[in-house]
């Protein structure tokens, strides 16, 4: 046996995450059996304790398959793509949200006992588990921890079977885990007392715990893991203030007679400001957009991630297919861009997922729209087919070689653009980048193209 009980496991996980003594962090359990695991954390590092109360989303016919998450406060996370790949239709997916709000309201009750939940807004999210085995509920609490605005999201459990870390890839800044033993077959094996957490045990750990939340950090950047980029710390600017050099600051873009939030990192001498398009369903806390907006910022370029719809908007399905409209939003806030004192002049590019894809290619087709490079991976540039000859900015179309559906309508479209254009397929990648190493491979393919031709259009500007 590795540990003795949870309150061990928790000390000796406690141990590996010492380096974040000091920071803004909030420790998250999962309930039950992660809770008194991550009390052990908290104590250790001075950190506040709460729950993370989530509940999967599993398609109808496969449970075990997560096409989405719930969490608190309304906070929902969906994958669009399982939902249309599983042909899961707008009353299956309405009645799963239901059924499994109702189970989160009822542990939230029962846990919080009135108490409001720990702000994570630009804050360290440290969701801890007392094991890792399939991972789909710790996936999604790291999703949902990231939606309540937190700006790193760390998944430390004691135990989990080799190779644990490619599931998360993309849903956590940094991983972290005490031991993972070859011979793995269950969680319980691993500790001389396993015995089920209660409720009960739940209510006092929290109750025991019960501190504020720590101020979220203003100006000094969070320490950054060894293996996994992660984006500086968020904070807000008022409407109307210039970003901050090379930080990550939340803004509101004006976009017609609506108002989206988003996130604008702006480093000094960027070469130019890439402008994120996202799929579906998906938002500006997207895990795979903001590790790729992480690799192109290191690399100095600018990024602006942002909603393309309100959350009203985004209750309608119609909307998230609507290509004309998620168009025009990118090309307002493109407009909106150019009024940022430290973007005014800057080359812009835009980064497109999914139906975002099809949006970054039908706004590049605009009239003046002068953008300078287009990337679209895992793309639909299929959906703007009518516009895709008028495109003149080089696009790069990058696609998972098993996603072969995708892979077929990128080729097509691919014969239709007149722009320099290239399609950079991922091996042994799907159609969302799970596999380990292909989202690293695609973002470095994307950090590339960018760098080449945002900085050569800056160039030109200054001729």
């Amino acid at each position: 046996m590795l540990f003795a009980d949870r309150a061990d496991a928790g000390r000796r996980l406690a141990a590996k995450l010492a380096h974040l003594r000091g920071k803004p962090v909030v420790v998250l359990g999962l309930p039950r059996g992660g809770v008194p695991v991550a009390s052990q954390v908290a104590r250790a590092l001075h950190a506040p304790l709460d729950v993370i109360v989530v509940r999967k989303l599993g398609v109808p016919f496969q449970p075990e398959l997560a096409m989405g998450a719930v969490g608190e406060d309304g906070v929902r996370v969906i994958n669009p793509e399982v939902v249309h790949m599983a042909g899961v239709s707008e009353t299956e997916l309405a009645a799963a949200q239901v059924r499994e709000r109702a189970q989160v309201e009822a542990r939230v009750t029962r846990y919080r006992a009135g108490r409001p939940r720990l702000p994570l807004d630009g804050r360290i999210a440290v969701v801890v588990d007392d094991g890792i085995a399939t991972g789909s509920t710790a996936r999604a609490a790291c999703q949902v921890a990231r939606a309540h605005g937190a700006s790193r999201v760390v998944i430390a459990v004691p135990v989990a079977p080799p190779g644990w870390e490619a599931g998360f890839r993309g849903a956590a800044d940094e991983l972290v885990c005490v031991e993972t033993p070859a011979w793995f077959i269950a969680i319980g094996q691993f500790y001389s007392d396993f015995s089920q957490t209660t409720d009960d045990e739940v209510v006092a750990c929290l109750a025991g715990a019960a501190t504020p939340a720590p101020p979220a950090p203003v100006s000094t950047p969070v320490s950054t893991p060894v293996s996994t980029p992660v984006s500086t710390p968020v904070s807000t600017a008022p409407a109307g203030d210039p970003p901050a050099e090379g930080r990550e600051v939340q803004v509101e873009v004006s976009a017609g007679q609506v108002r989206l939030a988003g996130y604008l990192t702006v480093p000094e001498k960027a070469p130019g400001i890439v402008i994120f398009a996202h799929g579906s369903g998906s938002s500006r806390h997207s895990p795979r957009n903001r590790y790729v907006a992480s690799v192109l910022t290191e690399a100095g370029l600018g990024t602006l991630l942002f909603d393309l719809l309100t959350p009203e908007e985004d209750l309608d399905r119609a909307n998230v297919f609507d290509i004309e409209l998620l168009a025009r939003r990118l090309t307002d806030v493109t407009r909106w861009l150019h009024t940022q004192p430290q973007a005014a002049d800057a080359a812009v590019g835009y980064f497109g997922a999914s139906t975002g894809g099809a949006a970054a290619l039908w706004s590049a087709a605009s009239a003046g729209a002068a953008i300078a490079a287009v990337v679209s991976r895992g793309g639909r540039p299929d959906l703007a087919l009518p516009r895709l000859a008028a495109v003149t900015a080089p696009t790069l179309l990058i696609v998972g070689e098993l996603d072969e559906v995708v892979l077929d309508l990128n080729r097509q479209a691919q014969a239709e653009l007149r722009c320099e254009n290239q399609l950079a397929v991922v091996p042994c990648a799907t159609h969302l980048f799970e596999e380990p190493g292909t989202l690293a491979v695609a973002a470095e393919l994307a950090r590339d193209w960018f760098l080449s031709h945002l900085a050569a259009a800056s160039a030109r500007s200054l001729e």
